[in-house]
């Protein structure tokens, strides 16, 4: 996918204004391509497969049976480390993250190095669907399934680092907060359009296993697809990294310059305090999501139906929300949107805390708060993010940046299980999720923006 003509020196974006709008279509659709991946897969689809797939190898009839206690598998075939079949899904997902915090940087530094961003976009997207889509074939155990979604899983999360990397070089400062919020706009809507036909899909269906099974194919030729759209408008840049080793990544020169890179952050407090703020209210805002689901069913008593629908209300109104949320940081700079987005973020875990059991309203009413902050925060996250890179170390701090994502997930995971352990429920467990969000904000209200993009040689946009 890379001629000499799709080349071009230095990492500025272009000075043409048409060529920017069609690089950033170009970046716009491969977040429509990527999201349905998250959206069907990750949180609807995968998790009762693979434990229905467990539960089958540990000799349960169905689910109600798999609730045993007793029931356990072996996944790398020794007797010594198993599982609960329920477990699996959990313990994969945990296993991805680690692997990505080894790689992500790898991956970083390598496509620093490489004059050829988008053909390395390209197969980690293509190898990524292609996984996911060979989840079809998985149906006798859970081994071939697990290694699938593993890889998924994993190629899902560099091929960020590479596409985050992407967005200096397409949009100027001044025009960052716009291009990631269009970019996150549209992904959640296309995961919301892919996962309505996939409910109906599962609702519909006598066999619910097989009716995931197509899910899984619709999402890689989804993903696959797409992502060839989106490959052509885009323009493979490189700075002086990629012109000394003559665009060739070779991982040892690659890694000595990951290591001075991290060094070198010392000279940039602000960056390092931007990080440090990200990983506290990101932290927040994934547990939020990820834990919702069992509050809604244990400690609310809320349907699986009303969760399903709760899940798409948060994604189209995230589609809105993320628009919104350019012109928002238009006006008053992306500084304060997201410290505001923050605190309505509070706001809601607090209400979680109080909400009656079965009051579906109510939870509803807090799925439309969640989104209408969701692509708010991510979003614009990502664009400040990126004012503080220096010019042809994009990838590699984006792998930091990726890193800081997957890496929170532990701590809200950690404080939620505490928690839980603690009172046999969520409600303690969300409410505690209010000191993230407030550690987080104090530490971004902290954060000299002006400052720390001077000091890295970029150019300051008017608001901030």
């Amino acid at each position: 996918m890379s001629t000499t003509s799709d080349t071009v020196e230095g990492q500025g974006p272009s000075p043409d204004p048409a060529q920017r709008k069609r690089e950033q279509r170009g970046w716009y659709t491969y977040d429509w391509a990527n999201s349905v991946f998250i959206t069907s897969v990750v949180t609807v689809l995968i998790g009762p497969y693979l434990s229905d797939l467990a539960c089958n190898a540990a000799g349960a009839a169905d689910a109600a049976a798999c609730r045993d206690s007793s029931l356990a598998i072996a996944p790398l075939g020794a007797d010594f480390l198993t599982l609960h079949p329920n477990a699996l899904y959990p313990a994969l997902t945990t296993l991805a993250i680690l692997i990505q915090i080894v790689l992500l940087p790898v991956v970083g530094a390598l496509a620093d190095h490489t004059k050829h961003k988008k053909s390395w976009l390209l197969w980690m997207a293509v190898a990524g669907s292609a996984c996911t889509t060979g989840l079809y074939f998985a149906t006798d155990g859970y081994l071939l399934a697990s290694v699938l979604f593993l890889g998924a899983n994993l190629l899902f999360g560099l091929s960020i680092v590479i596409y985050n990397a992407f967005l200096p070089e397409i949009a100027t400062p001044d025009e960052r907060d716009r291009v990631s919020a269009y970019g996150w706009g549209l992904g959640y809507l296309g995961g919301a359009l892919l996962l309505v036909v996939h409910l109906v899909l599962v609702l519909t269906a006598d066999d619910v296993g097989a009716a995931a099974r197509i899910a899984f194919v619709t999402v890689g030729l989804w993903w696959a697809g797409f992502t060839v759209v989106a490959i052509k408008p885009l323009r493979n840049r490189y700075g002086a990294l990629a012109a000394r080793s003559q665009g060739r990544a070779k991982l040892g020169p690659s890694l000595r310059q990951f290591g001075r890179t991290v060094r070198d952050m010392r000279k940039y407090p602000n960056t390092v305090l931007f990080l440090l703020a990200f990983i506290f209210f990101n932290d927040g805002v994934q547990a939020a999501i990820r834990y919702a689901a069992p509050f809604a069913t244990q400690d609310l008593n809320l349907s699986q139906n009303i969760l399903i629908t709760t899940i798409l209300i948060i994604q189209f109104v995230a589609f809105a929300g993320a628009f919104a949320t350019s012109l928002i940081a238009d006006r008053i700079g992306p500084k304060k949107t997201v410290l505001g987005s923050l605190v309505v973020w509070s706001g809601l875990v607090g209400l979680g805390y109080l909400m009656p059991a079965g009051n579906v309203p109510l939870f509803i009413a807090m799925g439309v708060g969640i989104g209408l902050v969701l692509g708010c925060t991510q979003s614009l996250a990502r664009s400040m993010f990126s004012q503080l890179i220096p010019k042809g170390r994009e990838a590699e701090y984006f792998s930091l940046f990726q890193i800081s994502d997957k890496g929170s997930t532990f701590l809200g995971s950690l404080v939620v299980t505490i928690a839980v352990s603690m009172t046999g429920g969520y409600r303690v467990a969300i409410l505690s999720l209010l000191a993230f969000f407030v550690l987080g904000g104090v530490l971004l209200w902290r954060v000299r923006m002006r400052e720390g993009i001077i000091a890295v040689g970029n150019e300051v946009p008017a608001k901030l």
